[in-house]
């Protein structure tokens, strides 16, 4: 398997170009089903109270999802390489009125600001396949999280299903760059994207990753026909 990643700093400018639209092509490209993705994975926490941590949080629906989900019996710190995302992400949150409930800031998945056992958990969605160095990313939120806490990932991944085999690879090559070129304004970024999908292909790639990483009761879910999967583990050493 020949490996596609940019570097850092270009993968920071693409998230930069595409900030402005990036809500709206989520939900366009999905069909809306991404509201459905996050929902799911941030279920995972049932259970997990205190301080969780989201990784490449975005414009912040996951922060926004965890608070939504559980009231006040969480708080959020969400975290992005991307300065305009994270004006977005505040903008939004300001507007729902959770500022008491979610942090935000500016910063790298490979090296967190933060010292270890902080969080009862750490989420990543839709980030871990752009990070070259996945299993020093996925160390940090080990590291961050209380013994027992949880890592949950959630990531784009290839269906199962015979049919949706056979159209999901036209419409990642194909229809997607050239919709979210057109309403972005940036075809690179969105021929990028798909690229970095292919890389871990499979929910079983995630998991070994994770349990490399040194991560007990790995499990991994399957949604929408395979396209998108969360899979998930528990940090159980100190």
């Amino acid at each position: 398997m020949s490996t596609y990643f940019l570097h850092p700093d270009s993968i920071r400018k693409l998230f930069d170009t595409i900030a402005p639209t990036y809500d709206f092509l989520n939900h366009l490209l999905s069909l809306r089903r991404d509201f459905y993705w996050r929902k799911m994975a941030v279920r995972e926490l049932k259970g997990i109270g205190g301080w969780i941590l989201d990784i490449a949080t975005g414009t912040g629906d996951v922060a926004i999802e965890i608070i939504q989900q559980n009231g006040y019996q969480k708080k959020v710190f969400g975290l992005d390489l991307s300065e305009p995302m994270i004006k977005r992400a505040r903008q939004k949150i300001l507007r729902k009125g959770l500022f008491q409930s979610i942090a935000l800031s500016r910063g790298d998945a490979i090296d967190l600001p933060f010292r270890e056992n902080t969080f009862s958990a750490s989420i990543i969605a839709f980030g871990l396949r752009n990070i070259p160095n996945k299993e020093q990313a996925l160390f940090e939120m080990i590291r961050v999280i209380k013994k027992g806490g949880k890592v949950i990932v959630l990531e784009f991944t290839f269906p199962r299903d015979e049919l949706m085999r056979r159209l999901y690879p036209f419409y990642l090559k194909k229809f997607l760059p050239w919709v979210g070129g057109l309403i972005s304004g940036d075809r690179g970024a969105y021929a990028y994207l798909p690229k970095s999908v292919t890389q871990f292909p499979h929910a079983e790639d995630y998991e070994k990753i994770l349990k490399r990483s040194g991560l007990e009761e790995i499990h991994s879910r399957r949604l929408t026909f395979g396209i998108a999967s969360i899979i998930s583990g528990i940090k159980r050493y100190p």
